[in-house]
């Protein structure tokens, strides 16, 4: 994490796991069930309640007006969700890798992203986009970086907190994937060990495999 985000915003943290050998596919009928049941839930707690009282969303807003991002215009990706599903949109089903991202993106209000660990080259960092730095996002249109928070590798930015890059992105035929949760610095609903260890559980129970290490430890907290 560059030195500038800590200083901008104590306590912001990336909680990070790593699949191997995960088989994806599309989301059977029982899981999106389930996923249905609980954006229900979503609905009914919020029906008639401002969308701040959703957890972690007043508190990425704040972040991303502390980095000096304007969060009318630059939705965090779990606000994007969360808009959808009180507007009573349909949830995009893509495979049960994408699809489940998303219900934990929901479940633990945090922005959190999916990538092809065989697609990242080099080191990844967070930081602030540099000028002239792009990428083709998932929502098909070209996105400047400069002055976003992204994580980079050598080849330059392919995530942020509010939409990832093509380059990067998962396919039913990814087998190694690093699964990246943006953790605000008063989420407190978990311990950052309970966020990480339930996330890894369901991922790898739908789509087999198995969490491997991150330099050495089951999982990889940055602050």
């Amino acid at each position: 994490m560059d030195s500038s985000i800590r200083d901008k915003v104590p306590g912001l943290r990336l909680g990070i796991l790593h699949y191997d050998n995960v088989s994806l596919s599309a989301t059977p009928k029982m899981l999106k069930g389930r996923i249905n049941l609980f954006l229900e839930n979503i609905r009914h707690d919020y029906l008639d309640k401002p969308i701040t009282e959703v957890p972690g969303i007043t508190e990425w807003r704040r972040i991303f007006k502390a980095l000096g991002i304007d969060p009318s215009r630059y939705r965090p990706s779990s606000e994007a969700l969360v808009r959808r599903v009180l507007q009573n949109k349909p949830f995009h089903w893509i495979h049960t890798g994408v699809d489940i991202n998303n219900f934990l993106s929901l479940q633990f209000g945090l922005p959190a992203g999916l990538y092809d660990r065989d697609k990242i080259e080099g080191n990844v960092c967070l930081r602030l986009g540099k000028k002239s730095e792009t990428y083709k996002g998932l929502n098909g249109r070209e996105i400047s970086c400069e002055g976003k928070l992204v994580l980079a590798d050598e080849q330059g930015p392919f995530g942020s907190p509010f939409v990832d890059s093509i380059r990067t992105s998962v396919t039913e035929e990814a087998k190694r994937l690093a699964h990246v949760f943006y953790i605000y610095p008063e989420f407190n609903r978990w311990t950052d060990e309970q966020l990480l260890k339930s996330a890894g559980e369901m991922f790898t129970h739908v789509n087999g495999g198995a969490c491997t290490k991150v330099d050495g430890k089951p999982y990889l907290v940055i602050t």
